[in-house]
């Protein structure tokens, strides 16, 4: 059985099958509704029902209030149908967005690489292209973890489509990149699903960009330049890349490299805590800082994109800010888990990060 569900202000109507969320159901038919959790925490995902009736599923009634409900509000990752619907969402128009809608793909790992003393990486052919924008995300699922996901970023170009690339860190305590770490071996299997996510170039701005990035955050902004040298694009790009030591440090020789061949591509490696005495003639410090130093306080006229961890995002905004680029110039990805989700850890007073 499945119902239908009208989109407005789009005025698009779509199908919904029984037991499906509003959510899944927009992203699948490449209409995005803004949202950041997917647990029912984060409230990002609200919209308003003008008609027909929904089932709010598992949402917090912090998120989602008991007057809101009264009001026909509900959060549209949780909401699922009980007759034909209408709502409206605030939905985002943004030039340099493909819509692209959500599909499922089976997978075939055909190679794994250490990278780092915790993270893989891991190539995957799948059973048909996908289309994505550097920098989105897929979720993973894996029939040996009883159908549990995980986001990962996509570390490889869309210009290769039908082999992408993620790079695992492993996380201590966790049951799926434990796994993914000791037992994933070629010739094993992965159910994807994806592109998810709107942290892409701003490619329609036509400023120079700064990318920032620590840890397996250089997933995105990998696939990003990647992707914008392979169309030619002649902006300066500056990726500003931090580890703790040169052990961590991967495809440190590939970035030299693009550097050499590109005369608008710098690439600026920080290492953190490299033994004193080393050999290592890079910056040292945090992310923040090599930026402040490699660009001497002063972001403006940039477009600047950020992954890594929460600490590093925090100090790069910050520094960022300092440095006179603001909220309508920075972007990041934002994964959520439901304990970080229930922290709030997204600000109200921004939209973008």
């Amino acid at each position: 059985m499945s119902y239908e569900l009208t989109i407005e202000p789009l005025g698009q109507t779509i199908e919904v099958e029984e037991g499906q969320t509003i959510l899944d159901a927009a992203l699948r038919a490449g209409i995005y509704i803004p949202h950041a959790c997917c647990h029912g925490l984060c409230a990002t995902c609200k919209v308003q029902v003008t008609d027909g009736d929904v089932d709010h599923g598992e949402a917090s009634t912090f998120a989602l209030m008991d007057f809101e409900r009264e009001e026909g509000k509900t959060l549209a990752c949780c909401a699922r149908l009980e007759s034909d619907v209408t709502i409206e969402a605030e939905i985002e128009e943004d030039p340099d967005s493909l819509n692209l809608p959500i599909e499922d793909f089976d997978g075939e790992v055909i190679r794994i690489e250490t990278l780092t003393p915790t993270i893989r990486g891991v190539w995957v052919k799948l059973d048909r292209p996908m289309q994505f924008q550097a920098g989105q995300y897929v979720n993973i699922e894996l029939p040996e973890l009883a159908g549990q996901s995980r986001a990962f970023s996509l570390a490889s170009a869309p210009q290769s489509p039908d082999v992408v690339e993620l790079n695992i860190r492993i996380v201590p305590g966790g049951q799926v990149t434990t796994w993914l770490h000791e037992n994933l071996a070629v010739g094993g299997k992965i159910k994807i699903t994806g592109p998810y996510g709107r942290f892409f170039v701003k490619k329609s701005a036509n400023v120079p960009l700064i990318f920032m990035a620590g840890g397996s955050g250089l997933s995105s902004p990998k696939s990003m330049i990647e992707d914008l040298l392979a169309e030619g694009c002649t902006l300066p790009m500056t990726l500003v890349y931090g580890q703790r030591c040169r052990d961590e440090l991967y495809y440190d020789a590939e970035f030299r490299a693009l550097a050499a061949k590109h005369p608008n591509f710098t690439y600026v490696p920080a290492l953190s805590s490299e033994p004193e005495g080393s050999d290592w003639n890079g910056a040292r410090g945090f992310v923040h800082e090599a930026a402040k130093a490699h660009f001497d306080n002063d972001f403006r006229g940039h477009k600047a994109y950020l992954c890594g961890p929460p600490a590093m995002i925090e100090a790069c905004i910050s520094t960022l800010m300092q440095g006179r680029l603001y909220e309508r110039d920075i972007y990041m990805e934002k994964f959520f888990s439901a304990a970080d989700a229930s922290q709030q850890l997204k600000s109200p007073l921004f939209k973008n990060i």
